[in-house]
């Protein structure tokens, strides 16, 4: 029996919801079925609901500040969820995580130093790097039989003096794989040997499907915690990131007072009032609900697979390990990139994020959200099967 109701259908027009009102401004329609941008179409658990509430009914909205109870949180569901045993004193409180992956990027390294990351990967990553003078070094990953893996020896060989850090995506948003505890140590061992800082972004680390486990890499020795920056957000997991809260943790002192350097400098630690609240509601009471939401998303998982193996032979599921936003493989029909974003929003009416938005190695993909009540999920696809008939012998 479910305590929780995900197919509860929510108009999210009007709300400044960047994944529906945003529609026209990203995709030039507002007439589309919108899976792109990676929050839910789920309301927030109660917990965090009834406490935002009663802070509200206080009506004093003054400058925010994180106690114990705050830090307390954050390291029992650490602990809980992923068996990381961290201290209070090594996070620091961050408006986001890609802030805290500019703030990373300022602290430790300089215009013309290079950063390495791993595409096809989050975009943002290449706007972080890029737009603030630093060089971006690919490492792109390897898609073989259906899955995606690091290719070591690659990034090995492109290892250089001017090399300072490298941005990890744990889980790996958008290809979806949950790496391994082997995986990580090879990464980590490469780092530690080259003194590269590992900014790690696990923003989506607590949506892991059933069989895989994620691992933070800063857990696996004390060698790699000493030069990792791990980023972390009650935000993809109970869909508040409108609250604008994250942490990084950090347990290297020096690397911590560095870090914090900056983020002082920027005057960003302070907090946001019903993000401290919402975060410390949804790690200490949200866990019955994410269990409930992954049991669901893993249903919508399986209807997407098996709608796309009976009504979609040109397209298939890259099947994730982790996140709401796999990947779809439309490589079969031949299309650039450009040619399949046109045909999903001009004759399947969705939205999705186009695969080469995530660089090398996306062209001929496109990352859906699965995160939505199930009958949006097959109104999308429908589309999409639609469309593709038009334009194909399906």
């Amino acid at each position: 029996m479910t305590t929780f109701d995900f197919d509860k259908m929510i108009d999210r027009r009007g709300t400044n919801s960047e994944k529906w009102d945003g529609l026209e401004k990203r995709f030039g329609s507002n007439d589309l079925v919108s899976m792109w941008v990676a929050d839910m179409d789920f309301e927030a658990p109660p917990c965090v609901k009834e406490t935002i509430k009663s802070r509200a009914e206080h009506g004093i909205f003054g400058y925010t500040e994180q106690n114990d109870k705050y830090y307390d949180s954050i390291t029992r569901w650490v602990a809980r969820r992923h068996g990381w045993n961290i201290q209070n004193k090594w996070i620091c409180n961050t408006p986001g995580v890609v802030p805290a992956l500019s703030m990373a990027l300022m602290a430790f390294t300089q215009p013309g130093d290079s950063v390495i990351i791993q595409p096809p990967v989050y975009y943002p990553f290449f706007s972080v790097i890029g737009g603030r003078g630093r060089k971006i070094v690919e490492n792109p990953l390897i898609f073989n039989q259906g899955k995606f893996h690091m290719d070591l020896d690659d990034l090995r060989s492109k290892i250089d003096s001017g090399v300072k850090a490298l941005f990890l995506c744990s889980p790996h948003n958008p290809v979806g794989r949950v790496w391994t505890r082997d995986e990580l140590e090879k990464l980590a061992e490469i780092c530690i040997e080259n003194e590269i800082l590992v900014i790690s972004d696990e923003i989506h680390s607590d949506i892991i499907f059933e069989g895989n486990r994620h691992i933070p890499i800063a857990s696996i020795s004390e060698e790699i915690a000493e030069r990792t920056i791990t980023c972390i957000s009650p935000s993809k997991t109970f869909n508040i990131a409108g609250l604008s809260t994250s942490a990084a943790i950090i347990p290297d002192k020096k690397t911590r007072e560095n870090f914090k350097k900056v983020l002082d400098f920027l005057h960003l630690g302070e907090g946001n009032l019903f993000g401290t609240f919402a975060l410390e509601a949804a790690y200490d009471g949200g866990e019955p609900w994410l269990n409930e939401l992954l049991i669901y998303l893993q249903g919508n998982l399986e209807y997407l697979d098996n709608f796309c193996k009976e009504r979609l032979p040109g397209v298939s599921l890259v099947y994730p390990e982790g996140t709401y936003v796999p990947f779809l493989d439309f490589r079969t029909l031949g299309l650039s990139g450009e040619e399949l974003q046109d045909l999903l929003i001009r004759k399947a009416k969705v939205a999705l994020d186009g695969g080469y938005w995530f660089g090398t190695g996306g062209e001929g993909f496109a990352r859906i959200n699965i995160a939505t009540p199930r009958m949006i999920l097959k109104e999308g696809l429908e589309n999409i099967a639609s469309g593709l008939r038009e334009n194909f012998k399906f």
